[in-house]
């Protein structure tokens, strides 16, 4: 049956998979209870131990010490105990060690399926483990495969594969097997064949590693990235600031001749990128925002959450962007509501609202001095009569 190689597998496995043994010896005990209960009926209160220091299985099945025995095959009585062992109570369990001769070969099969199960089984949760720790990390992988334009992307240092799907990727890239690409590990997840790894080079996550691997600055801590808007493939906005006073938080992102923003962009597929510098003053960061328009004045109602921005006429669809995205994207990037009208607009509004607030004017007094006029004499109003409160 299990014998001593059995246990000295045990221990090769424990040394070359760095898994404790006892976790299969407890996997193991309780299949093979299982197992011999099946086999000889569940009636019996049964249990299954190894003993890896004599290299041995037992096998005990026990019974209850009680008053009135009403099943024998789970129950004995205080005085049958007591021959056995003169310390028992009642409620005591007595135990008989069972002969394993006729439960070899059913103990055998039994052990080789737990231990692979259990194998496989842990595995998957210590590579499930291990990858977690790379969770919202840039790696640098390989193209194994591309599928229906789902990209299949190998993990170094593991035998996972990371998942790219189409909505993952930037839009326009085109990739081949082999290539070395950098993706964005957006979420780990153990499955039923192993860990499920979700990577992306579209998520917003991708963009701030890149600036954390790029400019030191950023990594040190010393310069914090605000907030981050993307329209994959198109443009990014980054605001950026930072308390120490010797430091250009934007020209650190830039670098020296642009060295820093040019690798980010080459590896972003081109996206343009607006770095935009953080600031309380609503106002002036949202004017910073709309960025590369230049603006004449921002207006805010803070309940609302809402600001109107004039721009020149003709910066008017520079500060829009294209089907609205530069205004969209500022808009993500601060938090609020931002509506951008041409100069010459809100000039014409406010001569047609100064009209009409003249015209009203007008009328109040026209009308004022018509009331009068509609008595024909100072003899009239003394006709007047009005009823006390």
């Amino acid at each position: 049956m299990i014998n001593k190689d059995f246990f000295l597998a045990l221990d090769e496995l424990e040394n070359e998979k760095k898994i404790n043994k006892e976790v299969f010896i407890e996997a193991l005990e309780s299949a093979l209870t299982s197992a011999y209960k099946k086999t000889y009926g569940e009636a019996k209160y049964a249990l299954v131990k190894l003993v890896p220091e004599k290299n041995t299985i037992k096998i005990y099945s026990y019974k209850t010490i009680v008053e009135n025995v009403e099943d024998p095959d789970k129950e004995i009585s205080l005085e049958d105990a007591r021959k056995i062992k003169k310390s028992y109570n009642i409620g005591d369990n007595v135990a008989s060690e069972e002969s394993t001769k006729d439960f070899g070969r059913i103990a055998a099969q039994t052990a080789k399926q737990v231990v692979m199960q259990k194998l496989k089984e842990l595995e998957r949760q210590i590579a499930t483990s291990e990858l977690s720790e790379k969770e919202d990390e840039l790696l640098t992988t390989v193209v194994k495969r591309i599928d229906n334009g789902v990209v299949y992307v190998q993990i170094a240092g593991s035998h996972s594969e990371g998942v790219m799907l189409e909505t993952d990727q930037i839009p326009g890239e085109k990739f081949h097997e082999g290539d070395r690409i950098k993706v964005y590990v957006k979420k780990i997840k153990d499955g039923f064949h192993g860990p499920q790894i979700q990577v992306s080079r579209s998520n917003i996550g991708f963009v701030r590693k890149l600036f954390e691997l790029e400019v030191p600055e950023i990594a040190s801590g010393e310069v914090v990235i605000k907030n981050i808007a993307r329209d994959p493939g198109n443009r990014t906005k980054i605001s950026v600031y930072t308390e120490k006073a010797n430091i250009d938080p934007i020209g650190a992102c830039v670098g020296n001749h642009g060295i820093r923003i040019n690798t980010i962009v080459s590896e972003m597929n081109g996206e343009k990128i607006d770095l935009v510098l953080y600031s309380e003053d609503p106002l002036e960061y949202i004017a910073r925002a709309l960025s590369p328009a230049k603006i004449l004045s921002v207006e805010t109602n803070d309940s609302l959450k809402a600001s109107r921005v004039i721009v020149a006429d003709d910066k008017l669809s520079l500060a829009i962007g294209k089907s609205g995205q530069n205004v969209r994207l500022a808009a993500r990037l601060t938090g609020w509501k931002i509506d951008v009208k041409p100069e010459s607009q809100v000039e014409k509004e406010s001569e047609e609202t100064q009209e009409v607030e003249y015209e009203i004017t007008n009328v109040d007094e026209d009308s004022s001095l018509s009331s009068f006029d509609s008595f024909d004499s100072m003899d009239d109003l003394e006709e007047i009569n009005f009823d006390e409160e």
